[in-house]
C-alpha cells in the first residue's frame, strides 16, 4: 500500500512538473497571452504608428534620420502625425542635431537610423551626447528578432555597441512593447544625470502583419512532421508578435526624476559664502539643464553678485556687459579665490584636474553625477562641501537664503580690472597684421561687433574656435553650442541644423576650423533642402593648427598636419548655398562682406565664408591632448 502511495505521489509530482513546464513553454510562446488578447491579421496598422504616437505625446517636433528600409514605417508615420522628419547626409549629423534640440528645447532629442552601418555610424555622436549629458533617444532599426544570427542583411549585435555609451539599451521583441519601452527610455534619458538611450526596433515589429507574414511564415504546404512543426512555430511567432498590438495604451510622459540638494546643504553653502572675502562661481553646462529656466538662474546669479566664469553651454547666461561676467585670467582668479562654487563645472582637464585652486580655498561642488562631482578629489583637491544634486536649482535656493548679501567690492573690481587689461591686450594683438592673410583675432572681433541679439553660435573646431571662445560673446542664454568634454570634431552641421529648427528667427553662425569643416560640409545640401539657412565662418589656415603647434615644437615635424587653402566656398555654392572668400586684400571691406553674408542668410540661403587666416601666438600653450 505504501509503495502504491509512493508511486502515486511520484506520478503526481511528475505531472505537476510537466504541467509547469508546459505552462512555462506556453507562456514563452505567447500562447497564454493570445488567449486573452486579440490578433487582427487584416489590420493595415504597423509599429511605426505607435512610435510616432509616443514621440508626439512627448512633445517631439523633429525627427532626424537618414533613410533606410528598416525604419521607413517610423518616418512615414511620424510625418503623418505632424512631426517634421529631417533627413541628413550622415547618421552622426542626425544624432548631433537631436543633441542640439535637446539642449535648446529641454525636450528629448530623437534620431532614427537604419540597421547595421546606419547604427555604427552614430557611435561617436552618441558618446559625445553621453559626455555632454544630453538626453537623446536613438532609435535603431534591426533585423527581425527571429532572423538574428542567421545572416540577415545588416544584422549585428547592436546592443553591445551601446552598453557603455547609453543609460539604457533595449531591443523590442513584440509590437505591444513599443509604447512602454519608449516611454521608459525617454524618462530614463531625462532623469538624474541626463544622457542618451538606445532602443532597437527590429523590422518585424515595425511593418504590418501581412508584410511580416509574407517575409517570415515560409511555405504553407510544409511536408513531414518537422516541416509542420516549423510552420506552426512561425505562424505562432507572428501571431504573438501582433497580439494586443492595437489595444489602447498610455503614451503620456513618465515622471522625470531630478536630484535636489537638501536644505541643510544649501544653508551650509550659504554660511561658507557669507564668510568668504574672495568668492568665485564657475557655472558649467549641466547648470543649463531643465527644469530651472535659464532666466531664473541668471537672476539668481545677479542677486548673489559673485563674479562668474561661464563654461560650455552656460556661455551667454549673463549678458556681455554684465559686471559679474569674467572671461579672462581664470587661472589667476582661481588661485586667489578663498571660496569657489562649482555649479555643474567638473575638475577634469578643463580645470587642470583640480590643481588650480588655492591651498586654503573652500570648494563647494554641485553636480547631479557623483563620479563627476568628485572627479580627481582624491588626488589634487578636496571639496569642503560636495552636493549631489541639480546645480541650477541649488544656485537659485542659495540666492534666496543670502538675500542682503554683498560680495566685497574690491575683489570684484580687482577681477574686472584684470579682465579689462587682458581684453585690451587681445585687441592689440588683433590690430597687429599677421605675416600673411587675415589676423583671426581681428576677424572674430569684427564678427562679434556685428552679431545681433538673436544670434546663436555653434563651435566646431580646434585652434580657430579656441580663439573665438575668448573673443566672440554669446548674446543670451543657450546661444552657444560646443561639443563639450569629448572635444568632438564634426558637430557643426548637426548642431546648426538643430539650432535653426529650434530657433528659426535666430541668426545661426557655425564657427569652423578648416579641418573640422570636412566632417559636415555636405550638410549644406541638408540646409538647402530643409530651408534652414545658417552662416558658416571657416577659419582656413590650411593646417590642423592645434596639433601642429605642439607637434612641431616637441617633435620637429609637421607630418599629417598640413592642409591646403581650398575653395570651400565653392563647395557650398555647388550644394545650393552662397559662398564668399575673404583674405588680406579684403581687409578694408571685411565688415561689408560679413553683412552681405547676413543679408543672404536672411533671404533664405545658407552661407559659407571661407576666411584665409594667418598664424598668431595667441593660443601658444593651449592643450591638444
Amino acid at each position: 500500500m505504501d509503495l502504491l502511495a509512493g508511486i502515486g505521489c511520484a506520478c503526481a509530482g511528475l505531472l505537476a512538473v510537466l504541467a509547469a513546464a508546459l505552462l512555462g513553454l506556453a507562456y514563452r510562446l505567447g500562447l497564454l497571452y493570445q488567449l486573452l488578447h486579440k490578433v487582427d491579421p487584416r489590420s493595415p496598422r504597423h509599429g511605426g504608428e505607435l512610435v510616432a504616437e509616443v514621440l508626439k505625446a512627448h512633445g517631439v517636433r523633429f525627427l532626424f534620420a537618414l533613410a533606410g528600409g528598416h525604419i521607413s514605417p517610423i518616418l512615414v508615420a511620424s510625418e503623418k502625425v505632424g512631426i517634421r522628419v529631417v533627413d541628413t547626409r550622415h547618421e552622426a549629423t542626425a544624432v548631433f542635431a537631436a543633441d542640439a534640440v535637446s539642449r535648446l528645447s529641454g525636450r528629448i532629442g530623437v534620431a532614427a537610423v537604419t540597421a547595421g552601418p546606419g547604427v555604427t555610424n552614430t557611435v561617436t555622436a552618441v558618446k559625445n551626447a553621453q559626455m555632454a549629458e544630453s538626453p537623446v533617444l536613438l532609435i535603431g532599426g534591426a533585423a527581425a528578432s527571429l532572423q538574428k544570427g542567421r545572416g540577415a542583411l545588416q544584422d549585428i549585435d547592436q546592443l553591445s555597441l551601446f552598453k557603455t555609451l547609453c543609460k539604457a539599451c533595449v531591443s523590442v521583441r513584440v509590437v505591444r512593447d513599443i509604447v512602454p519601452t519608449l516611454r521608459k527610455a525617454i524618462a530614463t534619458a531625462q532623469s538624474g544625470t541626463p544622457g542618451p538611450v538606445f532602443v532597437e526596433l527590429p523590422i518585424d515589429v515595425l511593418y504590418p502583419f501581412h508584410v511580416v507574414e509574407k517575409e517570415i511564415s515560409g511555405t504553407k504546404s510544409a511536408r513531414g512532421l518537422r516541416g509542420k512543426a516549423v510552420q506552426w512555430y512561425l505562424q505562432n511567432y507572428i501571431r504573438n508578435l501582433f497580439a494586443g498590438a492595437w489595444e489602447p495604451q498610455d503614451v503620456s510622459p513618465l515622471p522625470v526624476q531630478v536630484p535636489l540638494a537638501t536644505e541643510d546643504e544649501v544653508q551650509r553653502c550659504a554660511e561658507l559664502v557669507s564668510r568668504a572675502t574672495k568668492p568665485l562661481v564657475l557655472v558649467g553646462s549641466q547648470a543649463m539643464l531643465p527644469p530651472t529656466p535659464a532666466e531664473e538662474l541668471r537672476t539668481a546669479l545677479e542677486e548673489l553678485g559673485i563674479p562668474c566664469y561661464l563654461g560650455g553651454a552656460a556661455r551667454g547666461l549673463l549678458p556681455p556687459g554684465s559686471p559679474l561676467l569674467l572671461r579672462q585670467n581664470r587661472r589667476d582668479a582661481l588661485r586667489d579665490a578663498d571660496l569657489v562654487l562649482l555649479a555643474g563645472a567638473v575638475c577634469d582637464f578643463r580645470l587642470s584636474y583640480g590643481r588650480l585652486f588655492g591651498r586654503r580655498a573652500a570648494i563647494v561642488a554641485v553636480n547631479r553625477d557623483r563620479a563627476q562631482l568628485l572627479r580627481n578629489s582624491d588626488v589634487f583637491w578636496k571639496p569642503r562641501l560636495a552636493v549631489q544634486g541639480d546645480a541650477a536649482s541649488f544656485v537659485v535656493r542659495l540666492a534666496r537664503s543670502l538675500r542682503g548679501y554683498a560680495c566685497p567690492k574690491d575683489w570684484v573690481e580687482g577681477l574686472r580690472e584684470a579682465d579689462r587689461k587682458k581684453e585690451q591686450a587681445n585687441r592689440e594683438k588683433a590690430a597687429t597684421p599677421t605675416p600673411q592673410h587675415l589676423n583671426p583675432l581681428d576677424l572674430l572681433y569684427r564678427l562679434d561687433a556685428l552679431l545681433p541679439p538673436e544670434s546663436l553660435l555653434v563651435a566646431d573646431g580646434g585652434d580657430f574656435v579656441g580663439t573665438a571662445a575668448y573673443i566672440v560673446r554669446p548674446r543670451r542664454p543657450l546661444a552657444w553650442l560646443d561639443p563639450g568634454a569629448f572635444g568632438t570634431l564634426g558637430v557643426g552641421g548637426g548642431f546648426a541644423l538643430g539650432a535653426k529648427l529650434c530657433r528659426p528667427d535666430a541668426e545661426v553662425w557655425v564657427l569652423y576650423g578648416d579641418g573640422s569643416l570636412g566632417y559636415s560640409v555636405m550638410e549644406f545640401d541638408t540646409f538647402v533642402r530643409h530651408k534652414t539657412p545658417v552662416i558658416a565662418l571657416v577659419g582656413n589656415d590650411a593646417c590642423w593648427s592645434q596639433i601642429a603647434r605642439e607637434q612641431v615644437a616637441l617633435l620637429g615635424s609637421n607630418v599629417a598636419c598640413g592642409l591646403e587653402y581650398l575653395d570651400y566656398h565653392a563647395v557650398a555654392e555647388a550644394l545650393g548655398g552662397k559662398g564668399f572668400m575673404v583674405g588680406r586684400p579684403d581687409c578694408e571691406r571685411l565688415d561689408a562682406i560679413l553683412r552681405a553674408a547676413q543679408d543672404a542668410c536672411r533671404q533664405g540661403r545658407p552661407v559659407l565664408i571661407n576666411a584665409l587666416i594667418g598664424k598668431t601666438d595667441f593660443r601658444d600653450g593651449s592643450i591638444s591632448v
